[in-house]
């Protein structure tokens, strides 16, 4: 092999420590030769009869590593190396290094589980923790326990810390040397300012470079619109030897061989997202600005929207795209933020497994009769993620209620597309091909409006649409998406007679839309999300829609695309889901009791009616609801009996707790009996609570209660006064003189009833809770003070001994 590389030093034990133990983990640099070496080495080797299978995260990658091995040997790709990547296939009988993207191994190992005549699996850039490898290696693990013992394994990485992979493996870490060019690192002085636009930043750093530096230029975006602006803000400010390269997942593939070929005529600025952080090298390199940006997929298990967020990279990231400068020679990388700021970036980029939709992972599981337990993945799948994803297949058929796969879910596992859309093109035919295509890739039309119909009518029929329409067509989308177009046809034989919206409506079931109510266009999912769509736009008056593309705000997503669908259509396509609902419910909004009748699909509501023959059982367990919202207020004499039995309870008497509480916990069983009529918040205003909390004793506690804690005081002259237990002490206001020969002080529940002792116009004298003791002290001189006022009244010196009273001394005693 020419041009020695790092690798070459270590590639003896990995074919030796592979020979032996079968399972070997690779950490190697950025531009140590990996993803070209080792595969050669393992094949040179002779110990695998059959083929070698790498896996590569991306296609360009994928097509990359082939060729330049292929070229290593002399021949061209499809000979000796091949690849297969969706949509194009180079391989032929003496293939014997295939090198694949993920998804592809996925569909290998469903359909053959013993992987006959492969001898070794490589997955390469493991670092990059895709779905698809973590599926991937947890399946071989398990051939190779089960069935394949002869089964060699290699994972080769950059940044991964091999500790944890190679326990789950059991296997030999190898690490090799980094990159023998040395990379100058130069950091910003101080923070961007928060109202510098990116692509000024971008640009500024572009023009520094070409100044200070020789080689070309690799800069890492998060996305094609920042590539985009960055691209318009250089036009006519480069110097005339640049050219300016752009680097996308989504280019045609001849665009991007143009961007990491090698170019002698010119030097070269590459705008390029992620996918120029492993695998390739752009030969005439020598410098890269980072923006310090990735765009990643989140998936929001309570919303079950994916959305597209931009954050910064890892430190992991940082140090890969470092490593695309020093490939071919000593190079230079501008990060544009401080070296302060790099200590709080993130170690690693979260896992795919841990933040992406998982109903593909769920469906291949179903299908492989395997639950998560059974298979070891380095990082186990969100909860949340994977439940949403069983519902979903679920939804569409893919699983029974017992969770198994069923005949349509091994069907839908057979077409290499999200099992939403495989759902739709198994459902309705070859007409659903365009639809699946389209959905699956991102928008063939640039600034236009949210119409679904828009982007068919340009894949269906372009030229026209070009010239009757004013938005702008991606070519490069358009070729992938007619591509894609004649690749799915082949998995379905004819078409099922269905329009597109009811195409669209198949593959999301619970994203069809029912408009609110309002001048906004906001919408109701049948699945129960809430999303809105940008207002003026064509569709904005539509009352029902299906929105397959949303933003993911997991408050409410804005709709990106979307298609009209009639009542007809929905109807036609879930006539089996659309039930009629008796509804009987508390409406904070309109404060009482509703009872509708209602046609339902999911969440939205087709039909609405008044539900006459509601009974009051039912308008009073909705009710409660209703008391739960508005609260209990007692008051009056509800409010005294409440405390009364409050206070036999604290002193360790078995009664129901009528305590605030207690009252809303116990509410279904004391309360429900009584709220007959009660239907508005007006009633239940005026209802009297106190006869439901008396029910709520029974007739032994009733009596305990009135002997422990009376309602009443009982005077010496018989007559009845309340005593108050509003306070914490219950209390009562009484005439002194009614009091007289009391030599005992009355207590409630143990307590000293509280007296307030009154004169004979009613004003409060004294206050006390030991009344004997007061006869003892206090009064003599309450006694001197009342004579003068009421001499009428009798103030005898003694009141142990006197008679009760409340009346006056006739006149002229």
């Amino acid at each position: 092999m020419k041009d020695r590389l790092p690798i070459d030093d270590v590639l003896p034990d990995v074919v030796d420590a592979l020979r032996t133990d079968k399972r070997v983990v690779l950490q190697a640099p950025p531009g140590a030769g990996k993803t070209t070496r080792v595969p050669l080495a393992v094949l040179q080797a002779g110990f695998c009869d059959g083929r070698i299978i790498m896996l590569e995260p991306r296609r360009l990658a994928a097509r990359a590593a082939a060729e330049r091995m292929a070229q290593t040997l002399g021949e061209k790709a499809g000979q000796t190396i091949g690849y297969r990547v969706r949509g194009e296939s180079k391989v032929s009988a003496s293939t014997r290094v295939e090198v694949v993207t993920e998804g592809i191994l996925t569909r290998m190992i469903q359909s053959q589980p013993d992987l006959p005549g492969v001898s070794a699996v490589i997955f390469d850039e493991f670092h990059e923790r895709s779905l698809n490898a973590d599926l991937g290696l947890a399946l071989c693990l398990e051939i190779a326990g089960a069935l394949r013992p002869d089964l060699h394994l290699v994972v080769m990485s950059a940044t991964l810390d091999a500790g944890p992979v190679a326990d789950l493996m059991d296997a030999t870490v190898i690490t090799s040397q980094g990159q023998s060019f040395p990379v100058d690192i130069r950091w910003a002085e101080r923070p961007a300012a928060p109202k510098m636009r990116l692509e000024s930043l971008v640009a500024d750093a572009v023009l520094q470079a070409t100044q200070e530096t020789d080689g070309g230029i690799l800069v890492f975006l998060p996305g094609e619109r920042e590539i985009r602006r960055v691209e318009a803000t250089l036009k006519g400010r480069t110097p005339p030897e640049y050219t300016v390269r752009p680097l996308f997942g989504a280019m045609e593939f001849a665009a991007q061989r143009a961007a990491i070929s090698p170019d002698r005529t010119t030097r070269k600025i590459v705008l390029a997202t992620s996918i120029a952080e492993t695998s390739l090298t752009i030969e005439d390199v020598q410098v890269v600005i980072d923006a310090g940006l990735a765009r990643r997929t989140r998936f929001d298990p309570g919303s079950g929207m994916s959305r597209l967020v931009t954050e910064r990279v890892s430190q992991a990231e940082a140090i890969q795209r470092t490593g695309r400068a020093g490939r071919v020679a000593a190079g230079t990388c501008y990060r544009l933020w401080t070296k302060g700021e790099h200590g709080a970036l993130a170690a690693f980029a979260p896992a795919e497994i841990e933040v992406a939709d998982l109903a593909g992972l769920a469906l291949e599981l179903a299908n492989w009769g395997s639950t998560l337990d059974d298979l070891a993945f380095l990082t186990a799948p969100n909860p949340g993620s994977y439940a949403e994803a069983r519902a979903l297949l679920n939804l569409l058929g893919a699983l029974d209620d017992a969770g198994r796969i069923t005949a349509h879910g091994k069907a839908l596992a057979e077409v290499p597309l999200h099992p939403r859309l495989a759902h739709m093109l198994l459902i309705s035919g070859r007409a659903a091909a365009p639809i699946a295509a389209v959905l699956a890739e991102r928008d063939v039309l640039k600034n236009a409006p949210v119409d679904l119909g828009l982007r068919l009518e340009a894949v269906r029929d372009p030229r026209r649409f070009g010239t009757s329409r004013s938005y702008e067509i991606r070519q490069g989308v358009m070729a992938r998406i007619r591509q894609d177009t004649k690749r799915l046809e082949r998995f379905v034989a004819k078409n099922g007679g269905k329009s597109d919206a009811e195409m669209a409506a198949l593959a999301y079931p619970d994203r069809v839309g029912l408009r609110r109510a309002g001048d906004a266009p906001r919408y109701i999912l049948s699945g129960g999300k809430g999303v809105v769509m940008p207002e003026g736009d064509p569709l904005a008056s539509t009352r029902l829609i299906v929105a397959p593309d949303l933003d993911g705000n997991p408050r409410e997503a804005r709709i990106r695309a979307a298609i009209a669908i009639t009542e007809g259509e929905v109807r036609a396509c879930f006539k089996d889901r659309i039930t009629w609902q008796n509804l009987c419910e508390w409406s904070r909004r309109d404060r009482r009791v509703l009872t509708r009748q209602q046609e339902q699909f999911g969440a939205l509501v087709l039909q609405d009616c008044i539900w006459r023959d509601a009974s009051e059982s039912e308008i009073a367990q909705a009710m409660l609801q209703g008391v739960r919202d508005l609260g209990i207020v007692l008051d009056g004499a509800a409010a005294q009996f409440a405390a009364r039995v409050e206070l036999v309870r604290a002193g360790g008497t078995s009664l129901p707790d009528m305590s605030p509480d207690g009252l809303i916990t116990s509410i279904d069983d004391w309360l429900l009996p009584h709220l007959g009529g009660v239907r508005t918040a007006d009633d239940w205003k005026r209802f009297d609570l106190l006869p439901a909390l008396r029910a709520a004793l029974n007739w032994d506690q009733l009596q305990m209660l009135d002997r422990l804690a009376p309602a009443h005081f009982i005077t010496p002259l018989g007559r009845k006064v309340a005593i108050d237990y509003s306070t914490r002490q219950p209390e009562i206001a009484i005439k002194l003189q009614e009091l007289f020969g009391v030599t005992r002080h009355p207590d409630i529940a143990g307590t000293p009833l509280k007296m307030t002792l009154l004169s004979p116009a009613q004003r409060p004298v004294q206050v006390t809770m030991d009344l004997p003791g007061f006869w003892a002290s206090s009064y003599q001189d309450v006694r001197k003070d009342m004579r003068g006022r009421y001499p009428r009244h009798p103030w005898p010196e003694d009141p142990t001994v006197a008679t009760p009273t409340t009346r006056a001394k006739p006149r002229g005693t």
